[in-house]
C-alpha cells in the first residue's frame, strides 16, 4: 500500500529555518538571506522531496548545504583575492616626491660653474674615468679630482641647506675666502 505524500508546507517550517539560519549565521541580515537562498532551491527541487521524510529535516539540510556551499564561495573568492593582491606591489612610492628631488639636484648641478658641471658630467653621468675626463677636458687628473671634489661639496652643502650651495665661498680657519676654480 502507497503512502500518501506529506503536504509541502514549508510556510509551518519559517520559524525554524530562521532560528536555525541565525545559529549558522550570527547576523540576522544573513540569515534572512539563507532561509530566502533556502526556499528557492526548496522550490526548485521540491519534485525530488520524497514524502515519507521530515519537511522539516529535508529544508534544514538545504539550508545547511546552503550555508556550507555560500561559506566555501566566501573562502575561494578570499584566496583568490589574497593570491591576486600578492601580484602587486604592496605599496609604491609617491613619484613626486622622486620627481621633486630630481627637480632639486638638477637646480643645483644647475648653479654650479661651468667648469665643476663639466668634470661631474663627465665623470657621473657618462662614466669615464678621471684619466678620460681630464683628457677630455685637456687638464691634468688633479685638476680634474679638485674640481670634482668642490662640486660634490657644492651638492652635499645643497642637500644640507647650507648657505654655500654654488661653492664659490668657504669657510676656512674662520674667515670667508672667495673660492676660484683652480
Amino acid at each position: 500500500m502507497m503512502r500518501p505524500k506529506a503536504p509541502f508546507d514549508v510556510l509551518s517550517q519559517l520559524a525554524a529555518l530562521r532560528r536555525y539560519a541565525r545559529s549558522l549565521t550570527r547576523d540576522e541580515s544573513d540569515a534572512e538571506d539563507l532561509v530566502h537562498d533556502t526556499l528557492v532551491r526548496a522550490y526548485e527541487k521540491r519534485d525530488s522531496f520524497a514524502g515519507e521524510r521530515s519537511l522539516r529535516v529535508w529544508l534544514m539540510t538545504i539550508l545547511h548545504n546552503v550555508f556550507v556551499d555560500g561559506h566555501r564561495a566566501r573562502k575561494a573568492e578570499d584566496r583568490r583575492a589574497a593570491a591576486l593582491a600578492g601580484l602587486h606591489e604592496e605599496a609604491a612610492a609617491a613619484p613626486q616626491e622622486a620627481h621633486v628631488r630630481l627637480a632639486d639636484v638638477q637646480r643645483a648641478f644647475m648653479t654650479l660653474p661651468e667648469e665643476q658641471r663639466a668634470a661631474l658630467h663627465l665623470v657621473v653621468v657618462e662614466g669615464l674615468s678621471y684619466g678620460e675626463a681630464a683628457r677630455a677636458l685637456g687638464i691634468p687628473p688633479g685638476t680634474l679630482m679638485s674640481r670634482l671634489s668642490r662640486a660634490r661639496a657644492a651638492l652635499r652643502a645643497g642637500e644640507d641647506g647650507a648657505a654655500a650651495a654654488r661653492g664659490h665661498l668657504r669657510i676656512v680657519g674662520g674667515a670667508i675666502v672667495g673660492g676660484t676654480d683652480e
